[in-house]
């Protein structure tokens, strides 16, 4: 042990070590201080605009990652933007309100706020649940990887260049489950006017994904916008809340409305990561 410490001692010995610079006295040259930090060293997070972090459901209660994260790999999902008529919302805040007394553990989509925090402020209500963009999907969201992106949305514009307005009817209320069965959402879907222009749009997008070998959307697609959502799968109390709420709309009515509000398409768009590219925009007029 004496041996080996006397090792130590030799090899850090001043006899080994370089000599030591001069020290520099307050009266030489001034030294220039150095630079701050590039600011992406100092929130790494925000340095790449496809990094989806922020969108992890597993950072949220309750949501589950559709996919695993992979560094590398961004969220990519392409749709349609909806905003809801301001004629509407009061109309549909009092049908959701209703619902979340018979099914109380929804939350609004994307907030994850619960609709039982705010029953009692009808401002708040409609400014969280509905005065918000809503999408109708043209595709899966699924892993892209980052060498992808520019031939996706290049190609995404192509195949969607030449596209005319046309109106966009929701006709109905229906309930969805996710693949995997962690979340049921409470939807407004399109069966009559605009789901035939909406099928050619999921076809185009679903021959970009093909190419770039990602999973084409569903066989029979089904085109909505979802509002709110619970976990796990309670589709069969949100579809009796619905049909019972549905029914007292139409007493009150005098027959049932063949839709719940229409809106015009006004183009495409897709979000990769946290960046959304606008692929198609269609004149308001």
């Amino acid at each position: 042990m004496d041996a080996l410490i006397a090792s130590y001692a030799d090899s850090d010995s001043d006899a080994d070590s370089p000599p030591l610079p001069p020290p520099i006295s307050a009266s030489s040259s001034t030294i220039s201080p150095l630079p701050p930090p590039p600011l992406s060293l100092l929130n790494p997070l925000n340095s790449n605009p496809h990094r989806t972090d922020d969108w992890s459901g597993s950072q949220r209660p309750g949501r589950v990652r559709s996919f695993p994260h992979v560094d590398g790999n961004y969220a990519l999902h392409v749709s349609i933007p909806v905003l809801i008529p301001q004629s509407v919302k009061e109309d549909l805040a009092r049908f959701l309100k209703r619902i979340s007394f018979h099914v109380p553990d929804l939350s609004v989509v994307d907030a994850d706020i619960a609709l039982d925090l705010l029953r009692d402020d009808e401002q708040r209500f409609e400014r969280f649940a509905l005065e918000k963009e809503f999408h109708i999907s043209l595709g899966r969201t699924v892993p892209i990887r980052v060498h992808q992106i520019d031939s996706m949305v290049t190609m995404l514009r192509q195949k969607l260049l030449s596209q005319k307005w046309y109106w966009i009817d929701f006709n109905r209320w229906e309930v969805f489950v996710n693949d995997d069965g962690t979340r049921t959402f409470l939807s407004m879907e399109v069966v009559g006017q605009g789901l035939t222009e909406i099928k050619k749009q999921i076809q185009a997008v679903n021959h970009a994904y093909r190419l770039h070998n990602l999973p084409e959307f569903y066989e029979n697609p089904r085109p909505h916008i979802s509002l709110v959502w619970a976990s796990g799968d309670v589709r069969n109390s949100l579809l009796r809340a619905v049909a019972e709420e549905t029914k007292k709309c139409a007493d009150a009515a005098g027959s049932l409305q063949n839709r719940i509000f229409t809106v015009k398409f006004s183009g495409v768009q897709c979000k990769i990561g946290q960046k959304t590219y606008k692929i198609c925009k269609v004149p308001s007029n």
